[in-house]
Protein backbone atom coordinates (compact mmCIF):
# COMPACT_ATOMS: atom_id res chain seq x y z
CA UNK A 1 0.00 0.00 0.00
CA UNK A 2 1.16 3.52 -0.77
CA UNK A 3 1.91 6.25 1.70
CA UNK A 4 -1.04 8.23 3.02
CA UNK A 5 -1.36 11.92 2.13
CA UNK A 6 -3.92 14.04 3.93
CA UNK A 7 -5.37 16.98 1.95
CA UNK A 8 -7.18 19.92 3.55
CA UNK A 9 -8.57 21.96 0.63
CA UNK A 10 -11.99 23.61 0.31
CA UNK A 11 -11.90 24.12 -3.47
CA UNK A 12 -13.53 21.00 -4.94
CA UNK A 13 -11.74 21.32 -8.29
CA UNK A 14 -8.26 21.57 -6.77
CA UNK A 15 -9.03 18.85 -4.21
CA UNK A 16 -10.35 16.47 -6.87
CA UNK A 17 -7.37 17.02 -9.17
CA UNK A 18 -4.90 16.53 -6.33
CA UNK A 19 -6.69 13.42 -5.15
CA UNK A 20 -6.82 11.95 -8.67
CA UNK A 21 -3.16 12.64 -9.41
CA UNK A 22 -1.94 11.35 -6.04
CA UNK A 23 -3.99 8.16 -6.40
CA UNK A 24 -2.52 7.73 -9.91
CA UNK A 25 0.96 8.06 -8.36
CA UNK A 26 0.17 5.21 -5.96
CA UNK A 27 -0.55 7.19 -2.80
CA UNK A 28 -3.51 6.72 -0.49
CA UNK A 29 -5.44 9.95 0.01
CA UNK A 30 -7.70 11.28 2.73
CA UNK A 31 -9.25 14.64 1.90
CA UNK A 32 -11.16 17.20 3.94
CA UNK A 33 -12.94 20.44 3.04
CA UNK A 34 -13.05 22.21 6.41
CA UNK A 35 -10.87 22.63 9.48
CA UNK A 36 -13.60 21.08 11.66
CA UNK A 37 -13.84 18.03 9.42
CA UNK A 38 -10.04 17.72 9.40
CA UNK A 39 -9.71 18.03 13.18
CA UNK A 40 -12.36 15.36 13.75
CA UNK A 41 -10.64 12.81 11.49
CA UNK A 42 -10.47 9.29 12.90
CA UNK A 43 -7.72 7.72 10.77
CA UNK A 44 -4.14 7.17 11.76
CA UNK A 45 -1.72 9.97 11.08
CA UNK A 46 -0.64 10.26 7.45
CA UNK A 47 2.84 10.39 5.97
CA UNK A 48 2.33 13.97 4.73
CA UNK A 49 -0.14 16.85 5.09
CA UNK A 50 -1.12 19.11 2.19
CA UNK A 51 -2.93 22.14 3.63
CA UNK A 52 -4.65 25.11 2.02
CA UNK A 53 -4.25 28.41 3.87
CA UNK A 54 -7.66 30.03 3.40
CA UNK A 55 -10.53 27.79 4.47
CA UNK A 56 -14.21 28.53 5.11
CA UNK A 57 -13.99 27.86 8.85
CA UNK A 58 -10.38 28.62 9.69
CA UNK A 59 -6.83 28.95 8.54
CA UNK A 60 -4.46 26.24 7.34
CA UNK A 61 -1.51 27.97 9.02
CA UNK A 62 -3.27 27.59 12.39
CA UNK A 63 -3.80 23.90 11.60
CA UNK A 64 -0.11 23.61 10.73
CA UNK A 65 0.82 25.17 14.09
CA UNK A 66 -1.40 22.63 15.88
CA UNK A 67 0.19 19.75 13.98
CA UNK A 68 3.73 20.95 14.66
CA UNK A 69 2.95 21.48 18.37
CA UNK A 70 1.60 17.94 18.82
CA UNK A 71 4.29 15.31 19.60
CA UNK A 72 2.33 12.72 17.57
CA UNK A 73 2.35 14.81 14.39
CA UNK A 74 5.31 17.17 14.75
CA UNK A 75 7.57 15.08 12.49
CA UNK A 76 5.01 14.64 9.70
CA UNK A 77 5.91 16.90 6.76
CA UNK A 78 3.50 19.71 5.88
CA UNK A 79 3.15 21.46 2.53
CA UNK A 80 1.13 24.68 2.62
CA UNK A 81 -0.75 25.93 -0.47
CA UNK A 82 -2.16 29.39 -1.06
CA UNK A 83 -3.21 31.73 -3.83
CA UNK A 84 -3.41 34.68 -1.43
CA UNK A 85 -0.57 34.44 1.08
CA UNK A 86 2.97 35.19 0.06
CA UNK A 87 5.89 32.97 1.03
CA UNK A 88 7.12 35.45 3.67
CA UNK A 89 3.71 35.47 5.33
CA UNK A 90 3.48 31.69 5.26
CA UNK A 91 6.97 31.09 6.63
CA UNK A 92 6.29 33.39 9.56
CA UNK A 93 2.89 31.79 10.09
CA UNK A 94 3.91 28.17 10.64
CA UNK A 95 6.78 25.71 10.44
CA UNK A 96 5.72 23.87 7.30
CA UNK A 97 8.47 22.13 5.38
CA UNK A 98 7.33 23.45 1.99
CA UNK A 99 5.11 26.15 0.50
CA UNK A 100 3.51 26.32 -2.94
CA UNK A 101 1.72 29.27 -4.46
CA UNK A 102 -1.47 28.59 -6.43
CA UNK A 103 -1.74 28.10 -9.27
CA UNK A 104 1.05 25.58 -9.01
CA UNK A 105 2.74 23.22 -11.40
CA UNK A 106 1.51 19.76 -10.40
CA UNK A 107 4.86 18.19 -11.33
CA UNK A 108 6.71 20.60 -9.03
CA UNK A 109 4.27 19.74 -6.23
CA UNK A 110 4.69 15.99 -6.86
CA UNK A 111 8.49 16.39 -6.70
CA UNK A 112 8.21 18.23 -3.37
CA UNK A 113 5.99 15.43 -2.04
CA UNK A 114 8.40 12.70 -3.18
CA UNK A 115 11.41 14.57 -1.78
CA UNK A 116 9.77 15.10 1.63
CA UNK A 117 8.59 11.51 1.86
CA UNK A 118 12.04 10.23 0.88
CA UNK A 119 13.67 12.39 3.57
CA UNK A 120 11.17 11.15 6.14
CA UNK A 121 11.73 7.51 5.09
CA UNK A 122 15.48 7.98 5.37
CA UNK A 123 14.96 9.19 8.94
CA UNK A 124 16.53 12.55 8.24
CA UNK A 125 15.43 15.76 9.88
CA UNK A 126 13.24 17.70 7.54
Amino acid sequence: MGKLICILEDDAGIRDILQFLLLEEGYQVASYTTVNEFLSRKHINPDLYLLDVMLPDGNGMAVCKLLKADPQTTDIPVIMMSAHADIQQMTSGCNAEEFVVKPFDIFVLLKKIVDLLNLKSAGKDI
